[in-house]
């Protein structure tokens, strides 16, 4: 049997403040080094101490009453250099690289061609194509098909890499900032030779220039982060006008491979529309900060997958994980209050809501390239993970920090959970205060044996977890927040 630690509950034990005499004192055991964590239920009057802890002096007893009950937890190692903290922080992430790759085959662009108002537009035109279709839910399903092929066996260096794919978007952002500047480039040079073009070819250079600059203003992130709705509108409508400009500039200045180009560009906007439809859902709200939304019509997505909805689909969609649960048809969202809409969704509990484009893979796919995870949520995270616990492929270890988890979430939710992950930890907030997840990720990596972590929280906290535990060498991952 492993050694207990007992400590007063107003003396535990910090791992960023060192014991100082008096704690050293009246703890029986003294590692400066060691956190402690509840293991085991708390005794409840001295006598009861003294026959679970009869080694210890019976003076000791009346002051453990109550005591938790801990275990040491495993130090945290130290961070790496600074080249290894600045690879693993968000300035000099996967997506970051990959849209700095973008803008700088780009340059190499702008140096080695010829560039003549022909060349601007086509240079403009191959960009935006491949800004747009990184994007698309085909394309974004096969990058994770592709990624995901690397077997276990191969070593973890490479496995760690083929799990950023999920990073695509920095491509998306790099293409668009690429083809607006080449737009630009273009419109000044059709200026500049006025004379020889077309009024009308003029008048929509211009208008498109004007849109092009005003969706690159609004996905600004410091401009998205606080005008978000206005951005998802100015995104949507604005890309729609672009597209419909495309096509009478496309076809004044002619070429046949622009043509097709734009006709790729269009089917890869247009088919997520194709398949748009509204759908009837069930909604069982747990709490007034959770709603359980149940859909059937047909559709089975698999573990992983997101699903956007909407209830005004030409202005406001919102993406959720969905949970198809083993051998059942249909699936569900988990739904938190977060913001106007889904506080309203939650408060109105609509009968039906719109959906459209297929499933697309999502963050917590690259399970399948580790042997064994840690998935860290904290409250509605719990969502994007839940279908993979559920279907249980990978040996995984759940840490969940949320607010009483039953009340808010429900008990059917939560006996789900453990009856898949009976070991999962499942922290209340509200009793026990927020934890150190880099702290308890690692610990439970090291416990398990896991190869990897996969954190499912807010922007803050993801990155947190994400650059600690990167920092040291150890492969964690969460969402980017890049659409």
């Amino acid at each position: 049997m492993p050694p207990l630690y007992a400590v007063p509950r107003s003396r535990r034990i910090s791992m960023h403040r060192p014991l100082d005499s008096e704690t050293a004192s009246t703890t029986p055991f003294h590692r400066p080094t060691l956190t402690l964590v509840p293991l085991v239920p708390e005794p409840t009057d001295a006598t009861e101490v003294m026959q679970k802890f009869w080694f210890l002096d019976e003076e000791l007893a009346p002051a453990l009453v109550a005591a938790p009950i801990v275990a040491p937890v495993i130090a945290l190692p130290a961070p790496g250099g600074r080249i290894a903290r600045a690879l693993a922080s968000s300035t000099l992430s996967h997506f970051h690289r990959l849209m700095i790759a973008a803008l700088v085959a780009n340059i190499v662009f702008a140096v080695t061609l010829s560039l003549d108002v022909a060349t601007l537009s086509k240079l403009a035109l191959g960009n935006f194509a491949v800004a747009i279709c990184i994007r698309q839910h085909y394309v974004v399903n096969a990058l994770f098909w592709i990624a995901t092929r690397a077997p276990t066996s191969w070593p973890l260096a490479i496995r760690r890499q083929c799990a950023k794919v999920y990073h695509f978007g920095g491509i998306h952002v790099g293409g668009a900032i690429a083809g607006t500047a080449w737009f630009i480039a273009f419109t000044v040079s059709a200026l500049l030779d006025a004379s020889s073009l077309p009024l009308a070819l003029l008048v929509i250079i211009i208008a498109q220039a004007i849109v092009l600059v005003a969706i690159c203003a609004w996905s600004m992130p410091w401009v998205r982060a606080k005008h978000h709705d206005t951005f998802e509108i100015v995104k949507r409508l604005g890309g729609w006008t672009s597209l419909a400009l495309l096509w009478p500039q496309t076809i004044l200045l002619g070429g046949t491979v622009e043509l097709v180009v734009l006709g790729v560009i269009t089917f890869s906007v247009a088919l997520p529309w194709l398949r748009l439809r509204k759908v009837p859902v069930e909604l069982v709200v747990p709490s007034s900060h959770v709603a359980l939304a149940r859909f059937d019509y047909g559709v089975t997505p698999f573990a992983g997958s997101s699903t956007a909805i909407s209830r005004n689909p030409l202005l406001e969609w919102h993406s959720f994980a969905n949970v198809p649960a083993p051998g059942q048809p249909g699936y569900r969202l988990t739904i938190s209050r977060a913001g106007d809409w889904t506080g309203k969704l939650i408060d109105d509990r609509p009968s039906h809501v719109w959906v459209k484009g297929i499933p697309t893979a999502g963050v917590a796919n690259i399970e399948v390239l580790f042997k064994r995870v840690v998935y860290i949520a904290t409250g509605s995270g719990i969502g994007p993970c839940l279908p993979h616990l559920l279907a249980n492929k990978v040996p995984a270890k759940l840490i969940w920090a949320t607010r009483n988890a039953r009340k808010t979430y429900g008990d059917a939710l939560v006996d789900e959970i453990l009856v898949e992950h009976p070991d999962a930890l499942i922290w209340d907030t509200h009793e026990r205060g927020k934890p150190d997840m880099v702290q308890l990720a690692y610990q439970a990596l090291v416990e398990t044996g896991a190869e990897a972590v996969i954190c499912i929280s807010n922007k803050k906290l993801t990155w947190e977890v994400v650059t600690g535990l990167e920092s040291r060498g150890i492969p964690a991952y969460g969402a980017i927040w890049d659409s």
